[in-house]
């Protein structure tokens, strides 16, 4: 039984930093992720006057329930979406002016939804070039709070946001939601609130958040369940198994339902209560299946869904076009250049079964094609990426982790299970 360690997860991480710098007293995370997006974040808290103490696996932050300890700031959001979501909400509730920049890829992410809410509700917020995207910058003097509504179709990073933020107002806030898209992740920070010691309620479509703060605790963070997706794919494909320690029956994060679509495909699936085990039977059956909910793993689906042996049809994921890439698209382009049949539409893509050809994946700086097409990669010797180095975002060692896993579990010129009453041989 081969077993991963999977650094901690993203989404987890990120929403920590934020209660940990709102809440009163020093928090502790214990194996927060550290990448290029939560390094980002941490850096982005330091600039804005938080302490930020860092040793391998732990990491120590000074929590500051009146807000930033300093009046002005310039904040660059490298390429992640929560730190360029989360900390100008985070910064309304101080008394300052905050400007925050980001990276052409984050440029070009849509942000005005969120930033229409905050106004509503009395923040003075400027964008600086394009409406609704960075730069931009904030003249905080705290946000009193109130009723405001949000569509929360594009991501539910803004719902996210505001959730965050609903503790440090004056009054509170009661948010009414016309539209929200990967819902599991507000299950995530609801949860990750309350366990700071914030009051908040859901009544169908509107959220409570009661004022009061939040108080400093001890929080371990979970591993990342969107990065596990790759490892439990590469078993589905490969006919062997993995086990991931640390992520189980009481998980956070919903992305760890991509297993029940592997399961439905055939693979058999163990979700104990701190581990969760995939193992590939040889076969891979196609489906039809809504990955609303679970949107990131629609590219790990995507990459694996060539040696399925019917067509798999992945369907509302119409979000995934405004994340790092088009990834949608770019799923669809980089099957057709390994010579695999794709349809596409504004919101879904079908994948029929065929056997991939080397190529060069066009990654457009998006660690999530890089790592789901790594699992293609398992079946098709050959493939390069044109950035490999770009799930530094979230998953430095990922290459190396991989290969060691590939390494173990197909020993070179070990046997591949049966794909479309074909036998193949190991070429790892």
């Amino acid at each position: 039984m081969a077993v991963v360690d999977i650094p901690g997860s993203k989404s987890i991480t990120a929403r920590a930093l934020f209660l940990a710098a709102a809440a009163d007293g020093v928090t502790t995370l214990r194996r927060p992720l550290r990448s290029d997006d939560t390094e980002g974040f941490a850096e982005g808290l330091t600039r804005l006057g938080y302490r930020v103490g860092r040793t391998p696996d732990t990491w120590h932050v000074d929590g500051r329930p009146q807000g930033p300890a300093v009046t002005e700031a310039d904040v660059y959001c490298r390429d992640g979406a929560t730190t360029a979501r989360f900390l100008p909400t985070l910064a309304a509730a101080g008394h300052g002016t905050y400007r925050f920049d980001a990276s052409a890829q984050m440029r070009r992410r849509p942000l005005l939804p969120l930033t229409r809410a905050l106004r509503d509700l009395g923040v003075d917020l400027r964008h600086e070039e394009a409406e609704g995207h960075h730069p931009l910058r904030v003249a905080a003097a705290g946000v009193e709070g109130g009723a405001v509504t949000l569509d929360a179709g594009q991501s539910s990073q803004y719902l996210t946001a505001l959730l965050l933020l609903g503790p440090l107002t004056r009054k509170g806030l009661r948010i009414t939601v016309t539209d929200l898209v990967s819902a599991p992740y507000v299950e995530i920070t609801l949860a990750m609130m309350r366990a700071f010691g914030a009051d908040v309620r859901v009544e169908g479509d509107v959220f409570a958040v009661a004022p009061g703060g939040y108080r400093a605790t001890t929080y371990a963070v979970e591993p990342d369940a969107s990065t596990a997706s790759y490892f439990f794919a590469a078993a589905a494909l490969t006919g062997r198994e993995v086990t991931v320690p640390g992520l189980g029956e009481g998980a956070l994060q919903g992305d760890l339902r991509f297993v029940d679509v592997l399961r439905r495909m055939g693979a058999h699936v163990e979700i104990a209560p701190d581990r969760t085990t995939v193992r590939g039977t040889g076969e891979l059956r196609g489906l039809t299946v809504d990955m609303r909910d679970i949107s990131d793993t629609m590219p790990t689906l995507a990459a694996l869904a060539p040696f399925a042996t019917g067509p798999v049809r992945i369907e509302d994921v119409g979000n995934t076009r405004v994340k790092e890439c088009d990834r949608l698209e770019a799923c669809a382009e980089n099957l057709r250049r390994l010579g695999v049949r794709v349809r596409t539409g504004p919101d879904w893509i079908e994948i029929h079964p065929g056997t991939p050809s080397p190529a060069e994946i066009k990654t457009y700086g998006d660690h999530r094609i890089v790592m789901s097409f790594a699992v293609t990669s398992l079946h098709t010797p050959g493939i390069g990426f044109d950035d490999p180095g770009c799930v530094r975002k979230t998953f430095p060692d990922f290459h190396e982790a991989f290969g060691a896993w590939a390494a173990e579990a197909l020993p070179r010129g070990g046997a591949r299970p049966h794909r479309n009453g074909e036998h193949t041989r190991s070429e790892i």
